[in-house]
Order: structure tokens, then C-alpha cells, then sequence
């Protein structure tokens, strides 16, 4: 059976947000502050959004994990109330992602298709007919 977590986008000041989250329910961050800068072709992306944070994870409780990330704007991303937070969907398998996926996203709009992805995950995102945002990330045995 997949879990869900709430992932939350930032214009910037994602680390802030995480490091204040942390002050609060404690714990260290899953595998630290992962910045654009550090993933493939990072070193090309604008100077101002090299330290911006790709992704945080910060155990919040009993199975709970809060996630989140920065926008890049280069890459036209824009925030605003509504689109700074996805439902993130960790299904046990392939299998179950492409079924979580292609029924979640019937008749809404897929932005990413589920991919293979350079962080080991199957991974894609899509709003529902109803406006909600979609992630489901399958990460493989690594």
C-alpha cells in the first residue's frame, strides 16, 4: 500500500522554511539540503538559483515525512497560494505507480509523465480534474 506525504514549494527561501519546521518537530533532514547546483547540469542553471534547495526531507512524527523544494523561476515556475504544495504518493511498486498515476490523472493534466529519473526514482506529477497536485515517486531499490 502506498503512503502520502505533503511536499511544499518555496520561492527561495525553502531551507528557511525546513530549518524553522525542524526547530519545531526536531530531527534531521533525510539526506540533507540537496541543491540544484548539485544535480546533472546543475553548474548551468542561473547563479541566483544554484543554491536553491531541489529537495528536503524532515521526519515530522510516527511514519510522517514533510517534504519540499524551491521553484525555478528560469525554468517559469511561479508560486502563489494554491500551487505551493504537491500530495506525494510512494507507491511499493511500478506497477502500483502506474496504476495510482494513470487513475489520479484521468481527466486532469499531466506536467511530468512517470519517468525513470536520475535520482534512482520512477517519478511524475499531474493536477487532478479537480485542481489537486500530484507527485508519485516509486524509488527503487538502490
Amino acid at each position: 500500500m502506498a503512503t502520502i506525504t505533503p511536499y511544499l514549494n518555496f520561492d527561495g527561501d525553502a531551507e528557511e522554511a525546513f530549518n524553522f519546521y525542524r526547530s519545531v518537530f526536531g530531527g534531521e533532514f533525510m539526506d540533507g539540503l540537496n541543491r540544484y547546483k548539485d544535480m546533472p547540469d546543475g553548474d548551468k542553471m542561473p547563479d541566483n538559483e544554484k543554491e536553491r534547495i531541489m529537495h528536503v526531507a524532515l521526519p515530522i512524527g510516527k511514519g510522517s515525512v514533510l517534504m519540499g523544494s524551491d521553484i525555478m523561476p528560469s525554468m517559469g515556475h511561479s508560486l502563489s497560494v494554491g500551487n505551493n504544495y504537491y500530495v506525494a504518493i510512494h507507491p511499493e511498486s511500478k506497477e502500483e505507480a502506474d496504476k495510482l498515476f494513470n487513475g489520479l490523472s484521468a481527466g486532469g493534466t499531466v506536467t511530468m509523465p512517470l519517468a525513470d529519473t536520475f535520482w534512482g526514482a520512477y517519478f511524475g506529477m499531474f493536477n487532478d480534474k479537480f485542481g489537486i497536485q500530484w507527485m508519485v515517486n516509486y524509488q527503487r531499490e538502490q
